[in-house]
């Protein structure tokens, strides 16, 4: 039981982790005040430091959708919007021709399956990624390990089989040598790295660039999936929703619309999954996000504040959109004499946000220069039973943005339609990767945050590693291709069809039927009262 004074905030605690004043966790003040213009220049925030003149910025712009939305409205130009009796309203949006959703079988290999352990083995001579595996004590390092090892340790982890009992049914893998590179080798730092000479690989494709909306903008999305924990764990929780009376973890997954993997964290079921969006984004050195799209679980006013300062454009699915209050800085009469339909709930208290603009510039900055992750910043500032004055100023803030996209996606089906279409891909990507751990009831079977981080890492390894097979595969038989319109013929199928497919996949191994295998190994009948069956 936390006390009310820790949860106030009147009483921190010094060596504790998460209970430490929020000023220990960002940028140090002394060195803030003394070289304010050095940071804001660092981490490219120069260009807001005035606050009047960012809100002065922000409310044209606001005001000018306010005008946008509202003449469309009017002028009957957006015939998707409905409005009920009791003043709320409804918003269609019409799916687009393709979804992107049916498997690519048609073109990807239909009689002859192939292996999980070919697939990982061909794309690592492509790649490369087990050289990303590096011994995490230098000092007593062996000879590397074999290939087979490895890819025999990524498996034993990303398919929940476990590292023990993949050693035993497997051939030519020794047990004790599998747990010493297993022991020696698997950092989550290494796995991280691993995925991103996948990704860096793949990023230099033609084929991918068929699935991108638009050129030199790259749309990403992040959504989580609840799993059950096979032993006991802290970082398990319980969201009965999901889980029922079973404590489990949420692995919070990043992809974006080529559907690369490019970042994951597992949290506890429990968790509110919207502080961990900015540090995906934030904590990836190979994807840079243009857009992003969650679901309603990954928004909250104060991440819309945070993601406008740090550079990103925030596109979520929100749940109930008619319920969401618009904001401005106008007040609501000024609005209805022009007879706008959607009008302001609320003012935007420019005071508050202007009282703590500087610390809020120091908050980005400390997520900027990944001194704390923002994820934590977070945890701290809503552990506080009372408001701190920072979030409430934050909160604020992101109002503004948070106005602008309601009106945006009210007035662009475009928009609805393509945030759509990325969330449709996250919630592909959840049956793909029940699909990849098919062992122990697709249950985690660790119980440390690390250990689930390295086998959800090894699980977006493999699930990486189809996808670019995928690819490569599909840019061959192109490729092979004589007739122009036969290759545009195919290219339009890979566009609208999905790149994760993996029905062509061998992922739970080969049935050994040799005449050895059909023996009694273990001596049942010989049983007393038994009698041998001869055929």
């Amino acid at each position: 039981m936390v006390k009310p004074e820790i949860k106030a905030g009147t009483l921190n605690l010094k060596h504790s982790y998460k209970y430490r004043s929020l000023d220990d966790y960002l940028v140090d003040k002394a060195a803030w005040d003394t070289h304010r213009d050095d940071y804001l220049q660092r981490v490219d925030l120069w260009a807001v430091a005035d606050c009047q003149h960012t809100l002065q910025t922000l409310a044209g712009g606001l005001d000018q959708q306010y005008q946008q939305t509202n003449e469309h409205l009017m002028q009957g130009a957006n015939p998707h919007f409905h409005r009920h009796r009791d003043g709320s309203f409804h918003l269609s949006t019409p799916k687009t021709e393709a979804e992107e959703s049916a498997p690519l079988s048609r073109l990807l290999p239909n009689r002859d399956y192939i292996s999980l352990i070919e697939v990982l083995s061909t794309v690592n001579r492509l790649t490369g990624f087990i050289d990303a595996f590096e011994p995490w004590y230098v000092k007593y390092a062996r000879a590397t390990p074999l290939e087979k090892t490895f890819l025999a340790g990524i498996l034993g982890y990303g398919c929940f089989i476990g590292i023990g009992k993949i050693a035993r049914i497997s051939k030519w893998i020794h047990e004790t040598e599998l747990e010493t590179t297993v022991n020696g080798y698997f950092t989550l730092e290494n796995i991280h790295a691993a995925n991103d000479l996948i990704l860096k690989f793949m990023d230099r494709l033609e084929l991918p660039e068929v699935y991108r909306r638009q050129a030199g903008r790259l749309h990403t999305s992040s959504d989580g999936q609840k799993y059950g924990v096979a032993v006991a764990s802290l970082n398990a929780n319980y969201s009965f929703k999901y889980l029922g009376q079973d404590a489990g973890v949420s692995a919070y997954t990043f992809i974006d619309e080529r559907n690369f993997l490019w970042h994951h964290e597992v949290i506890s079921a429990s968790e509110r999954e919207a502080a961990y969006v900015i540090d995906g984004l934030m904590h990836n050195d190979v994807i840079k996000s243009d857009i992003h799209s969650t679901d309603t679980h990954g928004y909250s006013e104060i991440i819309f504040g945070a993601l406008h300062l740090l550079g990103f454009s925030f596109a979520p699915r929100i749940k109930n959109l008619k319920h969401q209050q618009l904001y401005g800085f106008r007040k609501r009469r000024e609005y209805e004499q022009r007879g706008y339909e959607l009008l302001p709930d609320g003012y935007i208290k420019s005071p508050l946000v202007e009282s703590q603009w500087d610390e809020i510039l120091r908050f980005i900055a400390t997520i900027k220069l990944k001194e704390t992750t923002a994820s934590q910043l977070f945890r701290r500032l809503n552990s506080y039973s009372k408001q701190h004055p920072l979030y409430q100023a934050l909160k604020e803030f992101g109002k503004i943005p948070k106005s602008d996209f309601i009106l945006r996606i009210v007035d662009d089906v475009e928009l609805r339609q393509a945030i759509e279409k990325q969330l449709n891909k996250g919630e592909n990507t959840n049956q793909f990767s029940k699909a990849i751990s098919f062992g122990n009831n697709h249950e985690f079977l660790y119980g440390e945050k690390v250990e689930q981080e390295i086998a959800e890492g090894c699980r977006r390894l493999i699930k990486n590693a189809i996808i670019c097979w995928n690819y490569l595969y599909l840019s061959h038989k192109i490729g092979q291709e004589k007739d122009a319109e036969r290759q545009r013929e195919l290219l339009k199928i890979v566009q609208d069809g999905s790149i994760t497919s993996w029905g062509h996949v061998n992922l739970h191994g080969e049935y050994d039927f040799a005449d050895e295998k059909l023996q009694d190994s273990v001596g049942l009948h010989m049983l007393p009262g038994f009698a041998l069956h001869e055929p």
